[in-house]
């Protein structure tokens, strides 16, 4: 059923699609994570890190919405359904209990990382079939680039 028709061929839509809900399912688990380890980090640094975490939380919520919302627009229904995140994220699974200051930020460069080289993968892909979402993704890895680096330089 087409509730919203998009302007895409169907071939075009089909790789947009893949690439949006791709995205979708990695920033939701990326704000799961650091939202897992905001609650867990300990160590001299805590205060630090912490707020350093809900940024990445915040960044992730808006752009997962950003993502959602592009694909609604293009007649593709988003899914960020529990299961779907957890069967579809490429971020390793954060381990339970209290994370030393040094080992989150360790475990954050690696999920940014992770999930920017899968957003790379995305702009390539969507280049040529939708330039609008290339250019959302775009942005959406520069500002993870950036958070990225921050993290990076934390454990330098």
């Amino acid at each position: 059923m087409y509730v919203v028709k998009s302007p895409l061929a169907d071939g075009d839509l089909k790789t947009v699609s893949e690439a949006l809900q791709g995205a979708l399912v990695d920033l939701v688990d990326l704000s799961l994570v650091a939202k897992q380890i905001h609650w867990n980090v300990v160590g001299p640094r805590f205060r630090s890190v912490h707020l350093q975490l809900d940024e990445v939380v915040d960044s992730a919520r808006t752009h997962m919405d950003t993502v959602a919302e592009r694909a609604s627009a293009l007649g593709v229904p988003p899914d960020a359904r529990a299961g779907t995140v957890a069967s579809g994220s490429g971020i390793k699974t954060t381990p339970a209990g209290w994370i030393k200051d040094t080992d989150a930020v360790g475990a954050m460069v690696e999920a940014l990382g992770t999930v920017i080289i899968r957003m790379r993968e995305r702009v390539e892909a969507t280049g040529k079939p939708d330039p609008v979402s290339q250019d959302m993704f775009i942005g959406i890895t520069a500002d993870l680039e950036k958070h990225h680096w921050m993290f990076q330089a934390e454990n330098a």
